[in-house]
């Protein structure tokens, strides 16, 4: 299946912005009575944020490139190409998210001219911790957010490893 990358319009933030996550993932849900301000970091240009869409036109997930993936309170010293990404909820589970991760390298490979990636994912998701492991990340940082005392990990993939798995 291939995916479609589109540059984020309002339409599409207003639907992520409604998306819930089952409760082990509330932390992904996005504070309501914060849209209006969310919408606009999703619509900032530098923030890089694409609506992903499948091969039936439906809203898969999204992602972003930049500043706007990294959390407050860790190292971001090495220059990498940080990436975030989220998925419509009832997508997850569904063997599929391999499959978006590696559209989004693809992506990313094709329009950023970093070598070295890096995502930042809460310690507790183990889902996407293994989908980064078997993508071939590594683990170089873990701090802990001041705000919430939610626990992170920060890992790195080198532009070679994405295409040993592809």
């Amino acid at each position: 299946m291939s995916y479609l990358f589109s540059p984020m319009n309002e339409e599409n933030a207003r639907i992520i912005v409604n998306w819930r996550y089952h409760e082990s993932l509330n932390l992904y849900n996005h504070n309501l009575y914060q849209i209006e301000e969310i919408i606009q970091d999703f619509l900032n240009y530098e923030n890089a944020y694409y609506s992903i869409f499948n091969n039936r036109n439906e809203l898969v997930a999204y992602c972003c490139f930049g500043a706007d993936a990294k959390v407050k309170g860790g190292n971001y010293d090495i220059q990498a190409l940080d990436i975030g990404f989220g998925m419509r909820p009832n997508f997850t589970r569904r063997g599929i998210t391999f499959r978006i991760i590696n559209a989004v390298f693809d992506f990313a490979q094709s329009n950023f001219p970093i070598t070295l990636f890096r995502v930042t994912v809460a310690e507790f998701n183990h889902q996407a911790l293994r989908i980064c492991h078997k993508t071939g990340f590594v683990q170089v940082q873990k701090f802990q957010r001041e705000q919430d005392g939610i626990y992170f990990l920060v890992l790195l993939l080198k532009r070679e490893k994405i295409n040993n798995i592809m």
